[in-house]
């Protein structure tokens, strides 16, 4: 996992470098930890991250620790092992302050630990009722602008989309989903897909409705970032980073 995550931030590197706005497909959420590796060497510190889960089970607060596809928002943000949470010395890969979860349920053991320790988290219930824009208004602005966008396809109702490995019921159906992504893709310098899992979609169908959404909501990926492609902050300020104990 390690050397692939280091494999997968030299790749997403060089899109960066040559002024690319990636899109990265999975696999499941694990790949967050390359995907973190490349920003935090960009001095790209913000996340957004789309999910039907928080993705916050973590040793300080779980025995039952056996999968970064739970764990990877919490490894993310420096609060797990440092051989996934800092690879190369570069973590905390995104800074907790600037990491933006949407989507998950309320009844989510770790949501109260995640809310702890992030800037913002707006459940999908909460996301519904306020709406898009406004949601995607509160994430932008404490993401800050050349955010990375990771979007887990169990976010969506299992009613819509049941072709993932953990469904949910309480998710955003096709509409909203999309609309969110359409206001978010524009400040984000790439993004990441996750966990959908053509196994459980015999017929193809699923698989289609997807690729309607991502072609939709990340139609213009990147596009409010064109002027701020270069690296922000060095690395090296990690070093005094608070977030750097666990």
């Amino acid at each position: 996992m390690i050397a692939h995550a280091r494999l997968l931030a030299a790749r997403l590197g060089a899109v960066l470098d040559r002024g690319g706005s990636p899109l990265v497909l999975g696999g499941d959420c694990s790949i967050l930890l390359g995907i973190g590796l490349a920003l935090a060497k960009w001095g790209r510190t913000g996340l957004v991250h789309i999910d039907g889960h928080t993705d916050f089970r973590r040793p300080a607060t779980s025995d039952d620790c056996a999968s970064v596809a739970g764990e990877d928002l919490a490894a993310a943000v420096g609060l797990h092992v440092s051989a996934i949470a800092d690879i190369e010395g570069a973590g905390p890969y995104f800074h907790p302050a600037q990491a933006v979860l949407i989507g998950h349920r309320e009844n989510d053991e770790y949501a109260a630990d995640a809310r702890d320790h992030l800037g913002l988290l707006i459940p999908a219930s909460e996301a519904v009722i306020e709406g898009a824009a406004s949601t995607a208004g509160r994430a932008r602005r404490v993401a800050g602008s050349g955010y990375w966008l990771q979007l887990d396809v169990d976010v969506l109702d299992p009613t819509i989309m049941p072709a993932v490995d953990s469904p949910d019921p309480g998710g955003f159906d096709a509409g909203q989903l999309v609309d969110l992504l359409g206001y978010l893709a524009p400040a984000a310098i790439g993004a990441s897909v996750t966990v959908f899992d053509p196994d459980l979609d015999p017929s193809g169908d699923y698989g289609r409705l997807l690729t309607e959404i991502l072609a939709t909501g990340l139609a213009e990926l990147g596009s409010g970032v064109a002027g701020d492609r270069g690296r922000s902050e060095t690395s090296s300020r990690r070093a005094e980073d608070p977030w750097k104990e666990r």
